[in-house]
């Protein structure tokens, strides 16, 4: 019996989303901030890559808007750069998808790094940058990370049969 996957399968694309704003807010300690993987990006590269048909530019918009609200930042800054985001991944998805995971990483960590410097230009502009490059850390953990998150994604993808 074929399962409903316009419905079923949206609910659980939303649940990853809602993990992954639940793991960006999980407070660490002051040494870690900097290591903190950006999770809701990690969640809409995969989607975007797997699903280009269902997940895409208002997707990502509208989770960037979600999480300037929790956050507290700018208003449109994570809707900017999360929707950039899902814009490079669909130009490039077809190729992404043939590359090994390994290869992945490092576009994620290209992708991810584009965020980072999207913030790390903004706060400039308001006059609340600080100084030195650690601002791209979280582009070096997401890339280390993606071959975990794209694992246990595809596992969830398969399970719950989503197309």
């Amino acid at each position: 019996m074929k399962q409903d996957h316009t419905q079923g399968g949206s609910l659980i694309i939303f649940a990853t989303f809602l993990v992954g704003l639940i793991l960006s807010q999980i407070p660490l300690p002051v040494f870690l901030l900097w290591y903190r993987p950006e999770w809701v990006a990690l969640v809409l590269i995969y989607w975007v890559l797997m699903l280009p048909h269902r997940v895409g530019l208002v997707s990502a918009f509208a989770m960037g808007v979600l999480l300037d609200i929790i956050r507290g930042s700018v208003l449109g800054l994570n809707a900017l750069s999360l929707t950039l985001i899902a814009y490079l991944v669909l130009l490039l998805y077809k190729r992404l998808r043939m590359f090994p995971l390994w290869q992945q990483s490092m576009m994620v960590m290209v992708l991810v790094g584009v965020n980072q410097l999207l913030f790390f230009w903004m706060q400039g502009i308001t006059g609340t940058t600080s100084g030195g490059l650690h601002f791209m850390l979280p582009s070096l953990v997401s890339a280390l990370l993606w071959p975990w998150v794209y694992v246990i994604l595809h596992g969830v993808r398969r399970t719950f049969r989503i197309e």
